[in-house]
């Protein structure tokens, strides 16, 4: 069975630096089986409904201003693939949970600037998906839980977003160097993953040190519940890379069995 993931995907700017955990994804796709498709939620895809990308070829948004001039160069082609978004609304309508189809919108950087540094040559169907932060956590786990008979058929579901997500607080001259608070939060993270406790991850901004700072508005936070709710059957999660940019930008992946 294909295992589900959540990618940080860091600044637009990630597709173009070099550092362990562009390394790291660089090599992920030569240590891990090829999926036929890719369904995946995007941080920067908001919709009070949720969305189903139903695009032939993607146009490659540049959801974002003043950085490199090479980054507005580069493109995402990837394919959709019909049947498989309507598997995925056929799979939310069995679970109770409205959906509509898009047919227009691009990939937005959460999803190309990842997906370029897994999968370069963009020869693999992608399905888009939006997300909605005014769902509870229970619910956001939900919907990544419907589609988790997908993993059966080598699709691999992607969550792209960051645990520690506060522009506020980035440290422009921390290099290296992580912040204790930010290190405090994604470490409380992981045991709760590793322990599969939905219980206290549904309640993490009253129990998570220093969530707030963490996770100042959730978008980024949802893609994490929602791959980690396609693991479901299973129940086992795996920390396969973190790192740290600007003190507190938390670049991690996560695997679910």
């Amino acid at each position: 069975m294909m295992p589900s993931y959540f990618f940080a995907h860091g600044a637009p700017s990630l597709v173009l630096e070099r550092h362990a955990y562009t390394d790291f994804l660089k090599q992920f796709a030569a240590d891990t089986p090829k999926p036929k498709a890719i369904v995946l939620f995007s941080a920067h895809w908001e919709d009070s409904v949720q969305a189903v990308s139903d695009v032939k070829t993607y146009d490659t948004i540049y959801d974002f201003s003043g950085f490199q001039d090479e980054l507005y160069t580069l493109t995402y082609p990837a394919h959709g693939d019909r049947g498989l978004s309507e598997r995925v609304q056929a799979l939310f309508a069995k679970h109770g949970i409205p959906s509509k189809s898009n047919e227009t919108r691009g990939l937005d950087h959460g999803a190309w600037a990842v997906l370029k540094l897994l999968y370069p040559d963009a020869d693999i169907p992608v399905i888009a998906l939006s997300v909605n932060r005014y769902l509870t956590n229970e619910q956001q786990y939900n919907i990544g839980k419907a589609l988790a008979e997908l993993r059966e058929q080598d699709v691999m579901i992607i969550g792209s977003g960051g645990t520690v997500h506060n522009l506020r607080r980035l440290n422009w001259h921390a290099g290296d160097k992580a912040d204790e608070w930010a290190v405090a939060f994604d470490q409380w993270l992981q045991e709760k993953l590793e322990q599969w406790d939905t219980a206290a991850l549904f309640d993490y901004e009253q129990q998570a040190p220093y969530a707030r700072e963490s996770v100042p508005t959730n978008e980024h936070f949802i893609p994490l519940l929602l791959a980690m709710g396609a693991g479901d059957e299973t129940r086992q999660a795996k920390l396969l890379h973190r790192s740290y940019q600007m003190g507190s930008l938390s670049l991690s992946c996560w695997q679910f069995n």
